[in-house]
């Protein structure tokens, strides 16, 4: 056996320790995700602020007249409003030192206890749960621009529609475990002795510690590659690397127009995923339980969708199978405008759909643009990217408070999300991906 093929096989060995360690970081903060922004807080936290509402069902943070109902997705857009602001800064120092590590742990920690602290929610206390979701919201935002960079240095480019795939079905497995357990702890609050409200408030708190238990894992199995003095040195830093970026994408405008129709789509998944429980408790009028059910289901079958859309890529390509979901994205959506209101099992086909589109899109979305980074400039594209999946995502949820609060009607609110899809589909398909990999510098895979 060569020397050459002794190096290979240790770097394969070390390569699949890496991954390993990386796939359980969506296992450790997907669960916020789950339980927390998509199951709880919404219903609890609106209900928290309907109590503290005046006679005409508004309150007011900071002097600001907010309609009770609207205050939930007001504050998921000042999260990630916050988050666009911090990723550049930490990006840029992450970059100069290559070292990811140490922010990776700062972000996951510091969102982990500020989800720990939801348990301390009750009574009126809606102003401080919009605090505590900002900065858990944006530390998520943060750390997963971080986790992503990491992709291309764990896998090769024949990998990476696998890697990233099993990721997302690793935090989706992880969300479906602790919603069971959620699910056993709010229907059976009796019998443990704790009121439903004291069974919400564990059920968030309980997924700040998962958080932080399970991201030492991965801080004890990813490795940092360390820039050389001089590179440190040449880096620009905080907002004039985020500059620097932009100005070299601006050579790789093929690149660009994949980021500006992810832009586009993914904010309307992330607002389906934030608003779905708020619109199944107040529009269509179910119970938590019923949510939790609903929810659970669109984490086993984002399990089966992630794996079943990563092997259709390798059939048809990522770029087509990602256009298949977005046409069922607005499918889906535009059929939940008409759902009946006390009818669960209507409730639960929609979380059926979404969930066989749900993690695939993402999955796909991400190792496509790995595709078309340029060689050596990983970590602050993945930044730029990390921006458009979490730190721009702020327009989906405004729009459906701001439809909300000039309605009154949940309905209206859920079909304006249409548009994301549909404008991210027309994007998409003007991406020339072949080209753009080519543009990119990067060997061109058999399936785009």
């Amino acid at each position: 056996m060569g020397a050459d093929t002794v190096t290979e096989q240790s770097d394969g060995v070390r390569r699949r320790r890496e991954q390993h360690g990386w796939y359980v970081y969506d296992w450790a903060c997907s669960v916020y995700s789950t339980s927390v922004l998509t199951v709880f807080l919404g219903p609890y936290l609106t209900e928290l602020a309907e109590s503290a509402a005046d006679a005409d069902g508004f309150v007011h943070p900071f002097g600001i007249p907010v309609r009770a109902g609207a205050f939930f997705p007001y504050s998921v857009s000042a999260s990630i409003i916050l988050a666009a602001l911090a990723m550049p800064l930490v990006g840029a120092a992450a970059d100069r030192t290559g070292r990811k590590k140490p922010f990776l742990a700062a972000a996951a920690y510091l969102g982990a206890t500020a989800t720990a602290a939801m348990f301390f929610l009750d009574g009126d206390r809606y102003l401080l749960g919009g605090l505590l979701l900002v900065v858990a919201n944006a530390s998520l935002a943060v750390s997963m621009s971080l986790y992503n960079a990491y992709l291309p240095q764990i896998s090769t480019p024949e990998e990476r529609d696998a890697v990233s795939s099993r990721g997302w079905a690793f935090g989706y497995a992880s969300g479906a475990l602790v919603l069971v357990l959620n699910l056993i702890l709010f229907t059976a609050h009796d019998s443990f002795g704790v009121s439903e409200a004291t069974a919400v408030r564990i059920c968030l708190a309980s997924a700040g510690v998962w958080w932080g238990a399970f991201t030492l894992v991965p801080l004890s199995r990813l490795r940092d590659r360390r820039r050389d003095p001089a590179e440190r040195e040449a880096a620009p830093g905080g907002w004039r690397q985020l500059r620097a970026t932009l100005r070299d994408m601006r050579r790789h405008p093929l690149t660009l127009a994949f980021l500006l129709a992810y832009l586009v789509y993914n904010d309307g998944v992330q607002t389906v995923i934030s608003q779905a429980s708020v619109y199944g408790s107040k529009e269509l009028e179910l119970g938590q339980s019923t949510l939790i059910v609903a929810v659970l289901l669109v984490q086993l079958l984002a399990v089966a969708g992630a794996l079943g859309m990563g092997r259709l890529a390798r059939v048809y390509g990522a770029k087509r199978t990602i256009l298949a979901s977005l046409v069922a994205w607005t499918l889906i959506i535009g059929a939940g405008y008409f759902l009946p209101a006390g009818a669960p099992a209507w409730f639960f086909v929609l979380a059926a759909g979404i969930g066989l589109v749900l993690g695939g899109t993402q999955a796909l979305s991400r190792s496509l643009f790995s595709h078309l980074v340029p060689r050596g400039k990983e970590a602050e594209y993945f930044s730029a990217y990390e921006l458009s999946d979490r730190g721009v995502s702020w327009l989906g949820p405004l729009i459906f408070g701001l439809t909300y609060q000039a309605t009154g009607s949940y309905r209206d609110a859920i079909v304006s999300l249409v548009v994301f899809f549909a404008l991210g589909f027309l994007l998409l398909a003007r991406v020339p991906v072949r080209r753009a990999i080519e543009a990119a510098g990067n060997p061109v895979p058999e399936r785009t």
